[in-house]
């Protein structure tokens, strides 16, 4: 009896070909042909252990990595024809090899499924994603420190409730988010540890019957450990969880630095300018400048939230080992690593481009009652009980508010007629400079302890 082929790679049992929507439908090789330069590379280690252990002769396993690399060069090329019938990466380079060099392409798959083979691709992917970002985050945290250490005598208001709070530098707000990237960094080295780790010998699920030897594929992959258990590590994705959780965090950090970025840019504050390459105007307003890096930036950030939600939900009720499902983690996956790399990139080519608008900056950091607190703590080395002299302060710039004055710029009478402990040598600790530089110990906003930031951020970059 004769029976319409199917599929080369599974159809043996089925009776009729797979309806065409369906195939469209279950298909992934539109988006997981990405994964081409992994595959092969997982195949020509997967191959080399087969010949090791003689399940391959040395000349078959010849024939299969020259196939693949020439395979490797038409995809490169634009000339590989991807089928959708195909189903996926995996299926094409395969029945490519078959095509290339005949029954010996069909040995390559012995000892493994695509169970373990996209687990594995997936892996030696994102390892090598993680180190492109790890290098954005260096690139910007560089830009970052060069900008502070020129604005480490910067003067602008620091915030919180976005009201204005003491005065910092310039340097010392930059060096917060130098420091959210150092975490981020962090976040990601140790993420890539437990990606790192090699699940190919795990077959369908429960390890195969062929004499293979994971050590071998596991040294010529780079793997740093291999994976422990066959239905753990064919259905495992925690890795891709993981990493879009630490790429959702360091988009939060991109979104927090955007609403910054966008409001000092904005008529209202005035406090830096971008330059016009990051920027786009208005079709029908001729005076806009709008912030469009940042913004988009800022947008950006729930897209990567989404995908850490979205895996989740597609891992919560899979039981072991492989499913279906499995094929939706691809798209989320490569998204967040897009879209966290490339916000990471447009930052990295516009921070060291930021001017500071510094007399603005000055202007607004001399507004807003900023060194009340360096009255209150005056007062305290004075003798008095903080709460005694934060109550005195608060008299004194409701004075302030009521006559339109700065406590610098009131008088030395008037500033007494709140305590008798005040006596001239306050006026020190009211201007900004007097602000700044007596917070001089490690995190603080002094300069010199900006500039030393600075060398302390050199030197970790170095050390990477």
């Amino acid at each position: 009896m004769s029976v319409e082929k199917t599929n080369q790679s599974w159809g043996g049992r089925f009776s009729e070909p797979v309806d065409a929507f369906v195939a469209r439908f279950t298909a992934s090789v539109d988006f997981d042909k990405r994964l081409y330069r992994h595959d092969i590379m997982g195949s020509m280690a997967h191959a080399t252990m087969l010949a090791k252990v003689g399940v391959l002769s040395d000349a078959e396993r010849d024939t299969i990595i020259d196939g693949l690399k020439q395979i490797q060069s038409e995809i490169e090329a634009g000339t590989f024809d991807w089928r959708v019938d195909l189903e996926d990466v995996h299926m094409n380079i395969e029945a490519r090899l078959t095509d290339r060099i005949g029954v010996t392409g069909k040995k390559l798959h012995t000892g493994r499924s695509r169970n373990d083979q996209v687990a594995t691709d997936i892996r030696l992917w994102l390892r090598d994603e993680i180190d492109l970002i790890l290098a954005e985050i260096t690139r910007l945290q560089q830009g970052l420190l060069g900008l502070a250490e020129a604005e480490a005598d910067t003067i602008m208001p620091g915030f919180t409730h976005l009201q204005t709070a003491q005065p910092v530098t310039f340097g010392h707000h930059l060096l917060a988010w130098f420091e959210m990237l150092s975490r981020d960094y962090e976040r990601l080295v140790d993420c890539r540890k437990r990606a790192n780790r090699m699940p190919l010998g795990s077959a369908a699920l429960a390890g195969t019957t062929y004499p293979i030897d994971r050590t071998i594929t596991c040294e010529l992959l780079g793997f740093e450990a291999i994976s422990g258990n066959s239905l753990d590590g064919v259905s495992d994705r925690d890795f891709a969880i993981e990493f879009c959780a630490a790429a959702a965090v360091a988009m939060m950090h991109l979104s927090r630095f955007s609403e910054e970025l966008v409001l000092w840019t904005s008529a209202q504050f005035q406090f830096i300018d971008l330059p016009d390459r990051f920027c786009t105007g208005s079709s029908i307003m001729p005076q806009k400048k709008n912030p469009d890096v940042p913004e988009l930036v800022r947008g950006k950030s729930g897209r990567v939230f989404g995908h850490l939600a979205g895996l989740l939900t597609l891992m919560k009720g899979q039981p072991l080992a492989y499913n279906k499902d499995n094929q939706e983690d691809k798209e989320p996956l490569f998204d967040a690593a897009d879209t966290l790399r490339d916000s990471l990139r447009a930052f990295a080519d516009m921070v060291p481009a930021i001017k500071p608008k510094r007399d603005i900056m000055r202007e607004a950091a001399r507004r807003g009652f900023s060194t009340a607190t360096d009255l209150a703590d005056y007062l305290v080395r004075r003798g008095l009980p903080f709460r005694d002299c934060h109550e005195i302060v608060g008299h004194a710039v409701k004075y302030g508010v009521d006559s339109g004055k700065d406590l610098a710029e009131m008088s030395l009478d008037e500033l007494r007629q709140f305590s008798d402990q005040i006596d001239d040598d306050v006026f020190a600790v009211l201007t900004l400079e007097g602000s700044v530089n007596a917070r001089d110990h490690i995190g603080g906003t002094a300069p010199n302890q900006v500039r030393a930031a600075v060398v302390r951020g050199k030197e970790l970059l170095a050390a990477r």
